[in-house]
């Protein structure tokens, strides 16, 4: 288990794209003032970039720009931590280590604040979503990757851009209930971790929500995205969690 003696923040969801450079804006300052607080450890949950095609794109001038971002708040004392998203399960070694980061499994048990938290990116609890976790055992597949990351890079960008237009067609024939996380998969996973706090994104659904298992009390934490007018963070210390308005 991972343990942070110190402050610990979790973002989620930023969608990072070169075409929204106010989001790069918003990330360089918060950076900016996380390591200004001295804080000791960032947790990126998931969809830091609106899509990764492969760490051999890491030359193209947007990548390498959020990758310095990064290697600075890194350099400066901060460990930064990263699980995978649905839009950029493609991240590896070699940007992890050019960004100064450690790559997390989707997974991950996390002592912050004296507490065991469950960190994740939140679709592996949208089990409801039966469509959306087949396309997910597809395209986490080792097979599927390899002869994904073997195609040029124009012919990645050009799969990437259709797949976005069918998850968005697809998501319009799905309800709301559907797309959110499933509370018994919830209770399933801080069980099985020995958790009281779930800390995740993906849903697009911020908010706080007490949750009872067969030990007690527990809750969950969901972070909000950055791309559609708003956008914030959690802070973790001894006091408990607080939430960071960054939608300004």
């Amino acid at each position: 288990m991972l343990t942070i003696a110190g402050t610990a923040r979790c973002v989620s969801d930023l969608h990072l794209r070169a075409e929204r450079p106010d989001l790069t804006r918003r990330f360089a300052d918060f950076l900016a003032a996380t390591a200004a607080a001295g804080i000791e450890a960032l947790f990126i949950l998931g969809d830091l970039f609106e899509y990764w095609i492969g760490d051999d794109d890491l030359a193209d001038p947007f990548n390498a720009q959020v990758c310095k971002l990064l290697r600075d708040l890194s350099d400066h004392g901060t460990r930064i931590f990263f699980i995978a998203g649905n839009r950029d399960f493609l991240i590896g070694e070699r940007f992890a280590a050019a960004a100064g980061m450690r790559l997390l499994s989707d997974l991950e048990t996390v002592d912050a604040g004296g507490t065991a938290i469950l960190l994740m990116h939140g679709d592996t609890v949208c089990t409801d979503d039966l469509p959306y976790q087949e396309f997910r055992r597809m395209v986490r597949s080792p097979q599927w990757q390899a002869d994904f990351l073997a195609r040029p890079l124009p012919e990645r960008r050009a799969e990437v851009e259709s797949l976005r237009r069918r998850s968005a067609e697809a998501m319009q024939g799905k309800t709301a209930a559907i797309m959110d996380a499933s509370g018994a998969a919830i209770r399933e996973a801080l069980t099985a971790r020995g958790c009281t706090r779930l800390i995740h994104g993906h849903t697009h659904r911020p908010g706080r929500e007490a949750i009872q298992l067969p030990s007690g009390s527990a809750e969950r934490w969901v972070l909000s995205d950055w791309d559609t007018g708003r956008g914030d963070a959690l802070e973790i210390d001894a006091a408990g969690i607080r939430r960071i308005d960054l939608a300004n």
